[in-house]
Order: C-alpha cells, then sequence, then structure tokens
C-alpha cells in the first residue's frame, strides 16, 4: 500500500477501539495478541492467526505500523512462529518465497472457550464505547446529514430522530448543569436600564476613582488610569491649535476634581505656629501672608518636612483661609483649605499628622456612607413566578426601590474614618477629597460665561414645603438681616463681570473681605444640598410637561440653592511678556451638583481640555507642572522612573536597526536626567577650580617676597611638606601672611567638607531674592536691541568673587528652573542637553547671523565589539561547542550579567563625567520643550546647575550673557538658544 492510502486508512480508522487485551490472572504469563486469538494453548501460526482473527490482527498491524516502539524487538518477527529464521519468512506478501509459501495452511486443533469469549468480548464492549463516545464537540443533531438537519432541532428533541432522541435528552439536561452563571440582564436592552447600569457603574468604581464628569468625558477624550482616578488625557478629535485659541482668547474648560483637598480646623495661632516650621519666607509668601489670611485671597506656597528648608521638599500647595467672622481676636477658632496634587497628598498628610501630633481618627467624622441598593430588598427568583416577567408596583415606578450611584470617593472604606485630632493643640485635620468638586475656567471670557451660566439666588423668606428641609438653611440665612445684605452685596459684584470697565476698576480695588464669605465651607450645608437635588427623571418630566417645548423650567421655592465659592486666577504674574496670560476662575462645588453646573458651562460654547492641555497651560505660563517638574520630592522621583522605564521599553520593542545609536550620538542619558551627578560634577568642577586658584595665588605671593633672596626656591616632593613649608615662609617673611593664611584655611576647609556634601542630595533653588539676582545677571548689559541696563540702576550686585563665593558655599548642589527660547529654527524636546558654548562659537555666530549652531563630532561605540563577542558566545553555546567546566561556567555567568547591562545604543553604569563628555560642557536638562503658538518658536523649560550657571555667566561678553546650546537627544546639531529667569 502506498503511503498516501495508509495516511487515507489511518485517517479512517483514528476513531476505531484500539485492540483491547485482558490481563492475565495471577501468576500466569502475559499473553500475546495471537495467543488471545487462539485463546491462549500455543502461537498460531500468520496464516492461521488471520484466519481466526481476520479483524484483530489486521486492525493491530494498522495501528503498531505508524507508530514504531522504541525498543530493540522487531515488529515484523512477532507473528512468525519460534522456530522459523529470517530467511524463511520471504519477500512476499503472506511468508511467499520463491513462489512457495513458508507456513503452514493447517486449522489449530482447539481453542480455550472460555478465554476465546472473554477476549471478544472485551472487544466488543471496546467497540460499543467508542461507537458511543463523540469524536468531537458537535451535539447529536449536527452529526446527522445536511439534508437531514432542521433548525428546530436545536431546541426541540421531537424534531430529532427517535434513535438519538435519548442521546440528544442527556446532552441538554448536561448542559443546563454545566450553564455557567450569567448576569439577570442579557440582552442589551436590558443592560442599558438605569438600574443597571447604575449598578455596573458603582462596581467599576470601588478600584479607580470617576469623577462626576467620568461619562461625559468617556465618550469624548481617549481615558487614562492616574494616581487612582480614570481621567481624560486628550480629546479624541483634533483640537491642539483649538484648545490653543480658547485659552488665549476665548474659554477652556477643565475637571480638576481629582484634587485632593485637607481641612485643618483650630485656632489660628496654634496653625500658624505648626505650619511656619514647613515652609519658609525666604521661598515667597506664607500661611500667615494677610491677604491670604483674611481670606480675601488664595495662596501658593511649597512645603517641606518641618524644620528642613530648603531640602526634603514635599511637594507646592493652594491654600485658602475661610474669611473672619467679624474683627476676630487671633486665637479665634480658624478653617483652612489646603489644596495638592495627588501624587503628593499621602506625604503631606503623614506630615502634617506628625507635626500636629494628631491620634487616631474622630469617630463623629466618618464621612457619609454610600447608599446602593441591597440585594435582599429586590425580590429573589423563588418569590417570582416562572414565566411572569418583572414589571413594577405601579406605572410611575413610586414604590420601587431606587439605586443610587455613587457620589464622591468610591473607593473609601465606609467604616474608616477619615478626620484625625490632636489632643494637645486640638486641630482637627479632615480629608475632603472628592467632597468638593473643582472646576476651572480659562481664557478672556471665563466672566461672559459665568455670568451667562449662573445667576444668584433669589430671596426665600418662607418654606417651601414644611414637612422637608429643603432650603432650609437659605431660608434662615434670608430671615437675618446680616445675612441678607451681605447676599445683596455679593450679587452686586456678580453682576459687574458683564462690564468691562467695572472688572477693570474691580481688580485694582479688589474685593472686599465679606465678599469672600460662603456656605461651602459648612459641610452640613453642603450635605443638604446633596440629597435634597432633584433626580434628573422628574426635571425631565416637567420639562415634557410645558405648554411651550424648550422654555425655561420655573420650580420657584422648590428650586435648590447650591452654595458655591469662585476663586480668581491670576494668569502668568512671571516675567514681562503676556501678563495675566491663562488667567480665569475656579468654580468649587459641593459633590453630586457637577454635571448640574458642566452642562450648562458647555452649553456657552466653551472648549473641554483634559490632562494635557492643563501641562500646556502651564508649559505656557512658564511654571513647573505638577509632578514632572518637581524632581526634589518624592513624587517627582517616581514619576521620572516610571517615565524612564516607559521609554526604555519602548526604545526596546524597536528593532536594533531602526533605533537611534545614542553612544554615537554622544547622549549619556536619552530617558531621564540625572540631576545627582550633574550636580556632583559641577560640584568637583568648582572645588578643582577654587584649589588651583587658590594655590596659585599662595604661589605667587611666594615667590613675589621668595625673588630676591633665593631666585629657585628648592620645590618639596611632597604637597603637605610644600604646604607646611609655605605656611612657616608667610608667616616669619610675608608681609601678607594673614591674608595668605585665611586662603589656605579656606583651602583647607573645603577638602573638609567634601565628605559633608557629598553625601548631602540636590535641591532646587527657591530663594526670592537670589532668584532675583540671577535673573539679573542673565540679561545682556549691552549689544542691539537691549536697553542699556547695567546692574547697579536695577539695585543688583555686581557680579564679583566676593558675592559668587558665598553662593558656591550655600547652595553647593543647587538646580534653577529656567526658561529658553531658540534664536532659529528648531524644536526642543524632552530630556534636551543644554550646554555652554565657547569662544569659537560666539565668533562664529558674530560673524554669520544665520548660523544655527555648532555640530557634535560622532562618538565611538565602544560597547557594540562587546555586544558582538557575547552573542556570539551565546550562539556557539545555543550549538553545543563550549566545553562545561568550572572555570568556563563561571565566565558565562559573568557575560550574561554583563549582557544584561549592555544594550545596543545606549551607554551602560556606571556613566562617565556627564559635563565634560562631549564637546561642549553640559549645564542642564530640559524637561519640557514644544513650537510656541504664543511666541511663534521653539520654546523649552528645564533645570541647570546653579553652580554652572554662575561660571557660565562669569566667563560670557556683555552682549552674550544667558546665551546657550540646545542640542536633542537623537541629533548632533546644537541650536543658540537665550536663557531667562522668570520670578
Amino acid at each position: 500500500m502506498s503511503n498516501a492510502r495508509e495516511k487515507k486508512r489511518a485517517k479512517k480508522m483514528r476513531n476505531q477501539p484500539a485492540n483491547v487485551t485482558l490481563g492475565p490472572p495471577a501468576g500466569e504469563p502475559r499473553l500475546s495478541p495471537a495467543q488471545h486469538c487462539n485463546g491462549g494453548s500455543r502461537p498460531l501460526q500468520p496464516q492461521q492467526q488471520a484466519d481466526l482473527c481476520p479483524e484483530t490482527s489486521e486492525q493491530y498491524q494498522q495501528q503498531k505500523l505508524p507508530h514504531p516502539s522504541p525498543g530493540p524487538s522487531n515488529r515484523k518477527e512477532q507473528y512468525f512462529t519460534k522456530g522459523q529464521s529470517k530467511g524463511e519468512r520471504g519477500r512476499g506478501r503472506g511468508g511467499w518465497q520463491g513462489g512457495r509459501r513458508g507456513i503452514s495452511q493447517e486449522m489449530p486443533k482447539f481453542i480455550t472457550a472460555s478465554t476465546f469469549a472473554q477476549a471478544r468480548a472485551a472487544e466488543i464492549s471496546a467497540m460499543l464505547k467508542a461507537v458511543a463516545q463523540k469524536s468531537s464537540n458537535s451535539l447529536v443533531f449536527q452529526t446527522l446529514p445536511r439534508h437531514m438537519r432542521r433548525r428546530a432541532m436545536s431546541h426541540n428533541i421531537k424534531r430529532l430522530p427517535r434513535r438519538l432522541r435519548e442521546t440528544a435528552r442527556k446532552e441538554a439536561e448536561k448542559a443546563v448543569h454545566q450553564k455557567k452563571e450569567h448576569s439577570k440582564s442579557k440582552c442589551r436592552k436590558a443592560r442599558r436600564r438605569h438600574i443597571n447600569l447604575v449598578l455596573e457603574f458603582n462596581r467599576r468604581q470601588k478600584k479607580n476613582i470617576w469623577l462626576e464628569t467620568h461619562i461625559w468625558h468617556a465618550k469624548r477624550f481617549h481615558m487614562v488610569k492616574k494616581w487612582g482616578y480614570c481621567l481624560g488625557d486628550k480629546p479624541t478629535v483634533k483640537s491642539y491649535r483649538a484648545c490653543y485659541r480658547a485659552m488665549a482668547k476665548h474659554c477652556l474648560l477643565q475637571d480638576l476634581s481629582y484634587y485632593c483637598c485637607l481641612e485643618l480646623k483650630g485656632k489660628e495661632e496654634e496653625l500658624l505656629k505648626v505650619l511656619a516650621r514647613m515652609c519658609s519666607k525666604d521661598a515667597g509668601p506664607t500661611f500667615a501672608a494677610v491677604p491670604c489670611l483674611s481670606g480675601r485671597h488664595q495662596g501658593s506656597l511649597v512645603l517641606y518636612q518641618a524644620d528642613r528648608y530648603p531640602e526634603d521638599l514635599l511637594g507646592p500647595i493652594t491654600f485658602i483661609w475661610k474669611p473672619k467672622v467679624g474683627c476676630g481676636l487671633g486665637s479665634e477658632n480658624r478653617q483652612l483649605w489646603i489644596w495638592m496634587h495627588p501624587t503628593l497628598k499621602q506625604d503631606i498628610l503623614t506630615e502634617l499628622k506628625a507635626v500636629f501630633k494628631c491620634s487616631e481618627p474622630v469617630a463623629t467624622c466618618i464621612p457619609e456612607t454610600v447608599t446602593v441598593l441591597p440585594h435582599e430588598e429586590e425580590p429573589t427568583d423563588e418569590t417570582r413566578s416562572i414565566g411572569k416577567k418583572r414589571k413594577r408596583e405601579d406605572k410611575e415606578g413610586e414604590k420601587a426601590v431606587p439605586v443610587k450611584k455613587i457620589i464622591g470617593d468610591g473607593t473609601r472604606d465606609p467604616l474608616k474614618s477619615y478626620c484625625w485630632t490632636s489632643q494637645n493643640t486640638g486641630i482637627v485635620i479632615s480629608d475632603l477629597t472628592m467632597e468638593i468638586l473643582r472646576y476651572r475656567l480659562v481664557g478672556p471670557f471665563s466672566h461672559c460665561v459665568l455670568t451667562e451660566a449662573l445667576s444668584a439666588a433669589l430671596v426665600q423668606t418662607e418654606m417651601a414645603d414644611a414637612e422637608t428641609e429643603l432650603n432650609s438653611w437659605w431660608v434662615e440665612n434670608c430671615r437675618k438681616s446680616e445675612g441678607l445684605s451681605l447676599h445683596l452685596h455679593q450679587k452686586d459684584i456678580f453682576e459687574l463681570l458683564q462690564d468691562d470697565e467695572k472688572v477693570a476698576q474691580l481688580t485694582l480695588e479688589g474685593v472686599p473681605v465679606e465678599c469672600a464669605h460662603s456656605f461651602i465651607w459648612d459641610q452640613t450645608i453642603c450635605k443638604n444640598v446633596t440629597e435634597s437635588k432633584l433626580p434628573e427623571q422628574d426635571l425631565n418630566r416637567m420639562r415634557s410637561e410645558l405648554l411651550v417645548p424648550g422654555s425655561r423650567l420655573d420650580l420657584g421655592p422648590r428650586e435648590t440653592k447650591i452654595p458655591i465659592l469662585l476663586v480668581q486666577q491670576p494668569g502668568k504674574v512671571a516675567g514681562e511678556d503676556r501678563p495675566g496670560w491663562g488667567s480665569g476662575w475656579d468654580i468649587y462645588l459641593p459633590k453630586g451638583w457637577g454635571m448640574a453646573f458642566w452642562i450648562p458651562f458647555i452649553y456657552q460654547g466653551v472648549r473641554v481640555g483634559g490632562l494635557q492641555e492643563a501641562l500646556k497651560h502651564s508649559e505656557y505660563k512658564r511654571i513647573p507642572h505638577i509632578p514632572d517638574d518637581y524632581p526634589d520630592c518624592p513624587a517627582g522621583i517616581q514619576f521620572a522612573k516610571e517615565l524612564e522605564s516607559n521609554l526604555f521599553e519602548k526604545f526596546k520593542r524597536r528593532p536594533p536597526a531602526k533605533r537611534a545609536n545614542y553612544v554615537k550620538l554622544g547622549t549619556l542619558t536619552p530617558f531621564l536626567c540625572p540631576w545627582e551627578q550633574l550636580t556632583q560634577n559641577w560640584e568637583e568642577r568648582n572645588k578643582t577650580q577654587a584649589k588651583s586658584t587658590r594655590m596659585s595665588e599662595i604661589k605667587r605671593c611666594v615667590t613675589e617676597k621668595q625673588a630676591p633672596n633665593d631666585p629657585q626656591p628648592r620645590v618639596g616632593t611632597e604637597s603637605s611638606h610644600e604646604t607646611s613649608q609655605m605656611e612657616e615662609n608667610m608667616e616669619t617673611t610675608c608681609s601678607q601672611g594673614n591674608v595668605i593664611t585665611e586662603i589656605l584655611n579656606e583651602v583647607q576647609d573645603l577638602g573638609k567638607k567634601d565628605g559633608v556634601v557629598a553625601s548631602n542630595r540636590f535641591i532646587v533653588l527657591r530663594s526670592t531674592e537670589l532668584l532675583k539676582q540671577l535673573s539679573a545677571w542673565c540679561r545682556p548689559t549691552s549689544g542691539r536691541g537691549w536697553r542699556g541696563r547695567t546692574a547697579s540702576r536695577q539695585g543688583q550686585k555686581e557680579m564679583t568673587e566676593d558675592v559668587l563665593l558665598p553662593i558656591f558655599k550655600c547652595y553647593p548642589r543647587a538646580l534653577v528652573w529656567v526658561t529658553f527660547s531658540l534664536l532659529r529654527k528648531g524644536t526642543p524636546e524632552l530630556h534636551t542637553m543644554v550646554c555652554i558654548p565657547t569662544k569659537e562659537d560666539f565668533l562664529h555666530l558674530s560673524e554669520d547671523k544665520l548660523f544655527c549652531g555648532p555640530e557634535e563630532p560622532k562618538h565611538s561605540d565602544i560597547f557594540k565589539h562587546k555586544i558582538v563577542k557575547l552573542k556570539e558566545r551565546k550562539k556557539k553555546k545555543d550549538r553545543g561547542k563550549t566545553l562545561e567546566s568550572s572555570a568556563s561556567s563561571s565566565l558565562e555567568a559573568n557575560a550574561v550579567e554583563e549582557q544584561k547591562n549592555l544594550v545596543l545604543g545606549l551607554w551602560c553604569d556606571p556613566l562617565s563625567d556627564v559635563t565634560s563628555h562631549c564637546s561642549r560642557i553640559l549645564l542642564g536638562f530640559v524637561t519640557r520643550g514644544d513650537f510656541s503658538l504664543a511666541d511663534g518658536c521653539g520654546e523649552a523649560l528645564g533645570f541647570v546647575s546653579l553652580t554652572g550657571l554662575l561660571h557660565m555667566l562669569s566667563s560670557q561678553p556683555e552682549d552674550k550673557k544667558g546665551f546657550v546650546l540646545l542640542r536633542t537627544p537623537g541629533s548632533r546639531q546644537y541650536r543658540f538658544a537665550r536663557l531667562t529667569i522668570e520670578v
């Protein structure tokens, strides 16, 4: 039989039963297949075996041939008698050799009936079992020929032939037991019911917090999961330029409800005393600033760990004091809100609890638990009659149990308190995250959007319904003369926002302190307002009953009064260009009213932005963004690690031939900014230069004194001996011995402090006085296009050595937040290197006005040959060409470990000196950069080393002050840019 026929027959016989043999009784030898056919008396010859058991023998041969057994036994010899030799077998079929049969045609003389019947019974049972067992996952009716199949067979067993009905009935019963438990809402119509949607949304909010505008954003934005929230990253439509135009000329709306709020209650004196330890006046206004302490203005500052300024940064925050009621004393109870980014909340909350010495949470401050429909209140399947549809109790559904959606933070533990109190001072810290909503309007039309979408509440002195407490707090306030007059005053000021001239005057004079009052500070009122909100279903039913469709719905006394707080954002305040850009309003709301305010704002034509638009807003304002631009706080360090990991994984996903070889480009760290090593290298360079300068001055003084007596002074072999000899000579002979002794002491002090300073981490300079001084030094004092403003005219100090030495001592490892603006074409990007131009670069720039910048020479890849050798060694190991020995195994282990650190195109740790790796000295890095639509050129924000910046400014010409070179990680082209510091 040919190979094709054998495969075809094997395919037909794959579902047939295999030859079944019974085990022999205890003590008897195991019988061969031929012995089973013969009853176990003696082995039969091949022809006799074929006559007695034709099916079994043929099937046994067919099943054994495709699968040879791995042993020394020969499969072809097992059917021949014991005395038959290979030469007697023959080459033909049936043992023919030379035209004659080599075996006997005799029949067996006897068989054992019991053994023979037992063998046949086993084969018959195996055959029946194989016939009853399905060879595939198809159902019974699917095994019928296509012309016999009917559609009703899948659910009606009687449509099947009688012989298959029993099997189909068993399959149906088995399917019922194995059927997975599905939800009660199966079809889409059932899933889209309001009750089922709310239950599903409540379940999905247990892991990541949803904002109240989540559903609106999910339909129009790319959503990301960050910081424990589901937030809108950017719109799905192309709106990059449209969002900028909205910020610059119209209005942009953002949902900032994910920002965390901590409330502090206690005596003002105690609050200010403790909070003063976490900030410094050197970095700007503190909690005790007069405009902020009165509650008239919102303040912003940077928090540190207690008594650790300028180290151990916690992060930036904004704060609001509740306005004082009358002219009280300084020891009266005050209320303070501290707003922060969610990445900073845990560190700041831990530090606040530590400095205030708070104890266990207060039991009375347990937040409101979210009420969800309990399952025991629903009718169970046993109580419902089978076959009947689920219906509501009545037509309107008034008796149906409503399902309450989660309002606020759905991840909170309802049994856990979020308030902490201090037993010594009585100060209480409460976590109000997601209890107060926060929207932001950015742009010059923010006033118009507010006045068109909102209106002041009407005066109400009578209760709408005596049975409910709807607007009870508002009625009580209107009945008081003081409360009514304050409300009318606030209403007049709110209506002034429609007049531009009055708005300008209001900006100069400011809002009165009493107008900053709001009932949103009272959590009891906020809870009442949240619970008394009318359902959307009732409002829609009332709108449908209006005589004129689309007209305004007037609820009268039943209209809910919502307390809000409006906080004006000043926009860009630092620098000289675009003052006030990005100004707007922040609206604080009670929870539960998010969509009630969001939709009216949308109907006013605002553009909605996400996280990317917030990033661009801070970039155009040239302020640091949280947590990207705070490398000295824990949140910023964690962000840098995650960013490096993501960029590295993205780099490895590309094939090696399509990657950028950063080793040849001269880029040490394309995925992160090594601030620690940058500041450390500049500190070492500064100390080396300071020591060399001091020693040169000492040698010059000694040489001048010894010149007439000993023109060739002897030089010792050891530096310590030479230094001691110099000290003796200066003390005895030099007239300036005291001055030189002080210089030597300074040099020795610098050497002693090496170990102490090296252990300190880097910091970011936030001293306002020093930043103003640096900003003045960075401006060119001469040249075309610049006014001749010298440092003396500005009231600033000259850049002398006496002024720079104290700065070097106080801030040896400091970074400065700076802004870069490209002179020519080019767009900076993340991790762009900031370098110091040389004199040749300035000379070339003065000769050629179109000169963009120099080009970095191509570097050699010193790791490529190592990677190639490691790959070759790995291939040899895989092929088995390497010898296994103890020495080779240790070398291979080291090679594998080295291979993990080596990636083609990247530098491996440890890094060399980052400042002198390239042809231009490295000064800092860019953290954010892009083409600026406001200035029409490339702009970037980043940090530079304070020590390196002072060295650069002291060596640059007057008309080129603040000029630097920028180079992106994937390019060798440097481009000139202007460095500025905005304070």
